[in-house]
């Protein structure tokens, strides 16, 4: 429902403003500049093509890392890591049994996340949310442990940024991974203020010896980081940030690999099995891209964001700040509200601005930070009929407003 209005705001809008362009400013087209309604024309049938050529070239990918995740699933290595992080998940989610169903749903949830595997945690998250269901007293009324999954879904915690890097390799970025370390600090960040919120709310001591061991091996973990990339020089940032991430890619994928075959689990036919389901994913996204484009197209084409964007520059630059980020805060506005629309706002200023510009980095690394909130929140307790959703959005939105923050703050460190 929330998608069908932001489609529909960004054509009307998109009208509102070519009406006004072409009655109060004139805008009728000259020799060299068409008008603005033939601009929007042509965004249309551009925009189409440029969806479903990217909605192809994605396919490969796709299929790749959700064969992957199948050997992973069905080698126990998703259980494995399961088991490892049961002293977490039980002070986190208090009221789940002991090894219920859901813990593992859960976990492989967090892992397709944690893989930039957006497309194929929701099923995941689905089957979770119908879990933990069954252990509500209230039925419609969101559970403590809904209300955690759920924070933490949003927050958009991102180990390795797959589909975003996919993108950038798309679009012919120098590194498409060039980006991993900032959205790796900036996602830490946003889950640990979604995890702080939560845990205040539902009264959780955070001082437990688990939980404390968690949170400051995080911090200790981003401080180093930060630290370590603070003190080299750009260059040697850039080169670490390279080397880091394609070691942590190729450990991934020999990992599971080498799990699967220990477990005697023919690799082969379980990877082609995962892959199938990629190619599936793939396609099915190909009219959601087309659908978002469009939209995306029509509004920029109109000028409707110029003067959204004018406007904040304006301000940003009277108080003195730096304006630099402004561009890239489209991808910000638009990602709590809907994934499909960030994505297309991510891929425009990539377009727009290329793939190794400091706007281009810089929606993506806000793009990796959080998970689009309302979507979720909608889609998750919508598939159980949970009406009363608690402080399942304020605690969320607090995460997405502190990811924002940061993601620029990353972008202007590591670039």
């Amino acid at each position: 429902m929330v998608m069908n209005y932001i489609w529909i705001g960004f054509i009307v809008v998109a009208f509102i403003v070519a009406i006004c362009k072409l009655v109060f400013l004139g805008d009728t087209g000259t020799a060299d500049q068409p008008d603005v309604f033939s601009r929007i024309i042509l965004s249309t049938f551009d925009s189409a093509k440029s969806g479903f050529e990217l909605s192809l070239g994605l396919t490969g990918v796709l299929s790749m890392w959700l064969g992957l995740m199948k050997i992973g699933e069905k080698s126990g290595l998703i259980q494995y890591f399961a088991r490892l992080a049961s002293p977490v998940f039980s002070k986190l989610f208090p009221e789940l049994p002991k090894d219920h169903p859901a813990t593992g749903s859960i976990f492989m949830n967090f892992s397709a996340n944690m893989l930039g595997l957006d497309n194929a945690s929701t099923p995941i998250g689905l089957r979770a949310m119908q879990q933990l269901q069954e252990l509500n007293p209230h039925k419609e009324r969101a559970s403590n442990s809904m209300i955690m999954f759920l924070c933490i879904n949003t927050s958009g915690l991102t180990i390795v940024p797959i589909m975003i890097m996919m993108y950038r390799q798309q679009l012919h970025a120098a590194n498409p991974a060039d980006v991993f370390l900032p959205i790796l600090l900036t996602t830490f960040i946003t889950t640990l203020v979604a995890v702080a919120a939560v845990c205040i709310m539902q009264k959780i001591n955070i001082l437990q010896r688990n939980l404390l061991i968690f949170f400051l091996c995080a911090f200790g973990f981003i401080g180093g980081l930060m630290w370590l990339f603070h003190s080299l020089e750009r260059e040697q940032v850039d080169h670490y940030s390279k080397l880091v991430a394609n070691i942590l890619l190729l450990c991934i994928i020999c990992g599971f690999i080498l799990w699967g075959f220990r477990k005697k689990l023919n690799v082969y036919e379980t990877f082609i099995e995962g892959a199938k389901e990629g190619f599936t994913t793939a396609v099915k996204i190909i009219p959601y891209l087309i659908a978002i484009f469009l939209a995306i197209g029509m509004f920029r084409a109109s000028g409707a964001m110029d003067f959204i964007v004018d406007f904040i520059r304006r301000g940003v630059a009277a108080i003195g700040m730096d304006t630099s980020f402004v561009e890239a805060l489209p991808t910000m506005i638009m990602k709590p509200l809907s994934g499909n629309s960030s994505r297309g706002m991510m891929i425009d200023a990539m377009l727009t601005y290329g793939p190794d510009s400091f706007v281009g980095r810089l929606a993506c690394v806000a793009q990796g930070s959080v998970d689009t909130t309302f979507y979720i929140v909608a889609l998750y307790y919508g598939s159980v009929a949970i009406r009363n959703s608690r402080y399942t959005l304020p605690c969320a939105l607090l995460a997405d407003f502190s990811g924002s923050v940061v993601a620029i703050v990353m972008t202007y460190l590591f670039f």
